[in-house]
């Protein structure tokens, strides 16, 4: 359950929000729309000194229409929901936002060296594998 809390924390759900911070409260959240701040939170994380990094996870145009309407869409949210939960556990692996960047912005050879930024953001199957991967890590196997 832990690991839902973090998710809640790192998009920013408020503390107060209980049924947000359990695993089917987050899925109701994600799929009602996550706030627009939510993004903006998470690019903020990630990619502190990139303005255009949410724009990889919602196209511009699309953006300025999810910003009029204060809410991403399902699809949005869970893409947003995923790169999350990669945060959280490679900052648990690594202890410093700096180092879990410098992991999730760096070509990794067990990704066919893609980034493991890119390849949560591409897909699920893609986010699985990082978060594998980072589970080797903070359990002390091969990775």
């Amino acid at each position: 359950m832990l690991a839902f809390t973090n998710v809640a924390d790192v998009l920013g759900l408020p503390a107060k929000e209980a049924g947000a911070r359990s695993p089917f409260g987050l899925i109701a959240r994600i799929e009602d729309g996550l706030p627009i701040d939510a993004l903006e939170r998470v690019s903020q994380l990630l990619a502190p000194g990139d303005a255009h990094f949410k724009y990889r996870l919602v196209p511009k145009a699309t953006y300025e229409r999810r910003k009029a309407a204060h809410r991403l869409s399902s699809d949005e949210g869970t893409r947003l929901a995923r790169l999350a939960r990669a945060w959280s556990l490679a900052l648990d692996v690594w202890q410093s936002e700096i180092e879990a960047r410098n992991f999730l912005f760096r070509s990794h050879s067990m990704l066919e060296d893609k980034r493991p930024i890119d390849v949560v953001i591409q897909s699920e199957i893609g986010a699985e594998l990082v978060l594998d991967i980072l589970g080797r890590l903070k359990y002390g196997s091969a990775a």
